[in-house]
């Protein structure tokens, strides 16, 4: 492990309920690579009502799972410390597979081009071997 939780808060604003990542697992900031963990236990404050009975982690979820992963490597930069990513656009999002109680989500993040403030990325979102989740993201650095 990377950064354990404590450590992420430290880069990214983000706190529980709606903090997505549990761990950074590996980081290259010049090459704008990251790949994170979340863990769901079940206890999550979306298990309950999405749905009773047959909780699913959601869709939205997930890929804030993935931005969040991306604004660790973006905010670990000296020149973005302390500033916050927010959402710009998302395109091309799949979901691939049910996300449950009890899976692991590994999440891969690279980023494609920054202008400015402005940083489009890709990400992908597995639990095992298998995609739950893909999509390419653009982010607004603000302060």
């Amino acid at each position: 492990m990377l950064l354990n939780t404590e450590q992420i808060k430290k880069i990214i604003p983000h706190r529980d309920p709606m903090l997505m990542v549990d761990s950074i697992e590996e980081m290259d900031i010049e090459a704008g690579t990251v790949t994170g963990i979340k863990h769901l236990t079940g206890d999550e404050l979306f298990f309950p009502g999405h749905f009773p009975g047959n909780p699913v982690m959601p869709g939205v979820f997930i890929i804030e799972a993935l931005a969040q992963t991306g604004a660790v490597a973006i905010l670990s930069r000296e020149e973005y410390k302390g500033m916050t990513g927010y959402f710009a656009s998302w395109d091309k999002i799949k979901f691939r597979r049910k996300v449950l109680p009890g899976d692991t989500l590994t999440l891969k993040v690279k980023m494609v081009k920054q202008r400015g403030k402005m940083v489009v990325a890709e990400g992908i979102a597995y639990v095992g071997e298998e995609k739950a989740a893909q999509g390419t993201f653009t982010c607004a650095i603000g302060d």
